[in-house]
This record gives structure tokens, sequence and C-alpha cells, in this order.
């Protein structure tokens, strides 16, 4: 799908043609969108490497000045999934005229930037767009660490009584997004720095402030997942030998009331054998048997309390 902005005044607008200054979004195009896009003197590889989900972020440039900047984004595939939050590549691509954004699914990082809720868009200056996505993906990225965190939180509630590893398999999903994300993070600061050392982004100061932003919002996304992934690790661990614990406990009460119920058993089994035993032709045995084995049972689980086994 080939979607098409221009923005006039501080409005953005969706035209139907190709027109110098415009932004074109592609979202999994198919073969025809792709001669379309190559009419355009594209080179076919700026439109297919982002289509492919295992793209690293780098840049490309070719002899007639056209560039690639490949990144990796957010994405959240469905809380069903194995990986509720993973990453995949967005390709922006700079000619003369266009900026291209190519990306194998929509995502929430474009619709933003589309929606009209970015102040400032002007799909004319290419380069402040390109950094306003950057921008708008560093924190896009703390924006899912903190749902990340909040969704581990109320799994640490409910994790202090569980006696199963559902909850447990919950914050290993959680664990590999973090992977996925520290990759991300990392590739993207490789190239944000490699962009650094350019003059694509220093012929206007306000350009290389922004870009000194974003860089300073990426570390920061960096050192937020590193820190909720160690911490993760750790509570994983934690909770794993809370969920043991809590079941041996279950077991060690369900073994002593076991042992408290028996021993009534015990002494019942002893007087109702065939064989001659003291009282047994007294009318109230069976209320002398009765209070023994209540005594028995209070002494024994007054044993158990002391010691702490029950």
């Amino acid at each position: 799908m080939i979607s098409i902005y221009k923005s006039n005044g501080s409005v953005l607008e969706q035209i139907n043609e190709f027109t110098s200054g415009c932004w074109i979004n592609v979202v999994d195009p198919n073969s025809d969108e792709i001669e379309r896009l190559s009419a355009l003197g594209l080179p076919m590889d700026f439109i297919t490497y982002p289509l492919d989900l295992d793209e690293r972020a780098r840049s490309e440039r070719e002899d007639d000045g056209k560039m690639l900047i490949l990144i990796r984004i957010p994405y959240y595939q469905g809380q069903n999934m194995d990986v509720p939050y993973s990453t995949i590549p967005l390709g922006i691509v700079l000619t003369e005229q266009y900026i291209i954004t190519v990306c194998r699914k929509p995502t929430d990082l474009i619709q933003e930037l589309t929606s009209g809720r970015v102040r400032g868009l002007a799909t004319s200056k290419r380069i402040r767009l390109v950094l306003q996505i950057l921008l708008n993906n560093a924190t896009k990225f703390l924006s899912f660490l903190r749902e990340i965190n909040q969704k581990t939180e109320e799994l640490e509630d409910r994790l202090q009584e569980s006696l199963q590893n559902k909850e447990v398999m919950e914050l290993l999903k959680y664990q590999k997004s973090l992977v996925y994300f520290t990759t991300a993070l990392k590739g993207n600061e490789l190239l944000l720095e490699r962009l650094k050392r350019t003059n694509l982004f220093s012929m206007f100061p306000d350009d290389e402030d922004l870009l000194e932003d974003v860089i300073t919002e990426n570390q920061q996304a960096i050192e937020m997942v590193n820190i909720s992934s160690t911490i993760l690790s750790s509570m994983m661990d934690a909770f794993a030998s809370i969920i043991s614990n809590n079941l041996n406990v279950v077991m060690k009460v369900l073994a002593a009331v076991t042992i408290l119920l028996n021993l009534p058993a015990l002494i019942t089994s002893f007087f109702g054998m065939n064989v001659d035993l003291p009282m047994m032709n007294h009318p109230f045995v069976w209320i002398y048997i009765l209070v023994l084995s209540i005594i028995l049972v209070v002494i024994t689980a007054l044993i158990f309390v002391r010691r702490n086994w029950f």
C-alpha cells in the first residue's frame, strides 16, 4: 500500500500523485507498487531491503545522492505471541525530491506522524522529517518499555502466591522482548553515530541539535532497557525459587495433615483386632479410645506448630 502526504502549512494532507516535496509511505508493497516506485528512479534494493524482517540498522548511499537509512523500530505483535514486543526494519529513502518510508507492516510510529499530532511536520524539509522519525522511534521504545514494566509489576503481584509456571513463562516472553529491544537500540546507536559524522545533518543548527536529542533519547532507551532486563532476570530467578518454596510449604502442610489423620486410624486399628485387649468389654471403651485419639492428635499438632512444621 502506498500513501502520499504533503504538508500544507501546518496541516498534513494526503494526495494521490507524486509531487516534489511529498512524503511517500509504503507498507508491504506488491509487485505493481514496487514497479511504480522504481519508476521514480529508486534502486530496487532500497525498496526490498526494508521488507526483510531480519535486516539490521545501517545506511547506504548511491553515487547520484540517493540515500537509504535503515533503522529498527519497536513493534507490538500481540499479547498471545511468544514475543509480544519485537522489532522490525523501517527504511527511509532520501532523494532530491521525495522522502520515502518503507516497512513490511503498519506501525504506530508512522501512524502517529501521519495523524497530524506531531507539530512542525513539514514534508518539504526532508532532513528534519528524518530526524523527527528517528526521535519518535526512540520515544516509542521508551513508551513500550513502560508498558513492559507495568505488566511485569502486575505479574510480580500474582507470582507471590503462585504455584504454577504460567507467570514465569509470561516473564520469559517480556525478557525476550527486552533482548530484541537491546539489539535494535544498539544497532540504531551505531547508525546514529555514523550519521553524526556525515555532513547530512550539520547544514542547519536546528537539525544538528535535533540529532543530538535523538542520540540522547536512544542512549536513554538503551540504559532503561538494560536496567529492566537485569531486574527482570533477577526477578525470574527469585520467583522461580518462590514458586518452589510455595510448593514445598503446601507439601509440608499436606504431610502434617496426613500424619494427624493417621493417628486415630492407628489407635482404632489396634482395638479393631480380633484378640483380647484391655477394657474390650467395657461399655464406654469407645469414648476412651476417642479421647485418647484426640489427645494424641492435639499433642502432635502442638509439636508441629512449635517446630514450624505446620
